[in-house]
């Protein structure tokens, strides 16, 4: 007997899916975000970094801090450069940094995924990503040739373009690419208020609410800063530099733990490496 399709069967009665919802119990956003405790202005998410994730890339790093903000990125290179004249122009080579917002990357009210504004918006921050991660990299090292990092934000919860630059250069060190050193990021947050505090850190709705806003990028082994980035309502002079002090506090103390990744990476290279060669022998 032939099947009807024209009609689609379902229950005769239903009820809004927010109803079951899983953890929300029907409250909205706005008020979850009320409820929620406050954060110590001088406390760091945990972090959790690993070098050496994708075999495509000649290195890798994922990193992701605890509220929900994920990065993935992948370097590449030395590879010869398209323009080798203007490479050998400025004795050395050239860095291309590449970030991108996966489509899901955050919740709420965002910009449509392939917008001019968001496009804009990802290639602001390659901007502020190659011009963190530059004054690391030792680009004399390699005349006419280009080295590549491409970031994906695959979750937006807060401090992304810190996360990424950790991540990027973690993943320009795992791809033997001759540093300096690491490049940590740490970003800060002012909310309003007359008498309110620096938090370091923050997650996407306190910087949703921010009216002041500062990423540090710190080479914390030679204690030099390679940049500082973003702005905000005006304040005291006095008030900025508690901020960057904050900042390099906290890139101090990310930095054994993106070390120890690197490290990791590398023992895990050498295992795979002697494990081949036993096999082959």
């Amino acid at each position: 007997m032939p099947l009807d399709h024209r009609r689609l069967r379902g229950p005769e009665e239903s009820q809004p899916p927010e109803l079951w919802a899983a953890g929300t119990g029907g409250v909205p956003e706005k008020e979850e975000e009320e409820d929620a405790a406050p954060q110590d202005p001088c406390a760091l998410r945990p972090l959790f970094a690993r070098a050496g994730l994708l075999s495509q890339a000649e290195g890798s790093a994922y990193v992701e801090l605890g509220g929900g903000t994920k990065v993935l990125c992948a370097a590449w290179g030395p590879r010869e450069a398209a323009e080798p004249g203007a490479a050998a122009a400025v004795g050395g080579g050239r860095l291309l940094c590449e970030f991108y917002r996966a489509p899901f990357a955050g919740r709420g009210a965002r910009r449509r995924p392939g917008s001019a504004a968001e496009r804009d918006a990802e290639r602001e921050a390659a901007a502020a990503l190659r011009e963190a991660l530059e004054p690391a990299v030792r680009l004399a090292r390699y005349p006419r040739a280009r080295l590549a990092v491409s970031a994906l934000l695959l979750q937006d919860g807060g401090s992304a373009l810190a996360a990424a630059i950790s991540a990027a250069a973690l993943a320009l060190a795992d791809a033997g690419v001759e540093m300096y050193d690491l490049v940590v990021g740490c970003a800060l947050c002012r909310s309003p208020g007359p008498a309110a505090a620096w938090m370091l850190q923050p997650g996407e709705p306190e910087e949703r609410r921010a009216v002041a806003r500062l990423t540090v990028a710190l080479l914390p082994a030679l204690n030099q800063v390679s940049a500082v980035l973003g702005g905000g309502q005006g304040s005291p002079p006095d008030d900025w530099a508690q901020a960057l002090r904050l900042g390099l506090d906290g890139c101090h103390r990310l930095y054994p733990v993106l070390r120890q990744s690197l490290l990791r990476a590398s023992r895990r290279r050498d295992a795979a490496a002697a494990a081949a060669t036993t096999t082959t022998a």
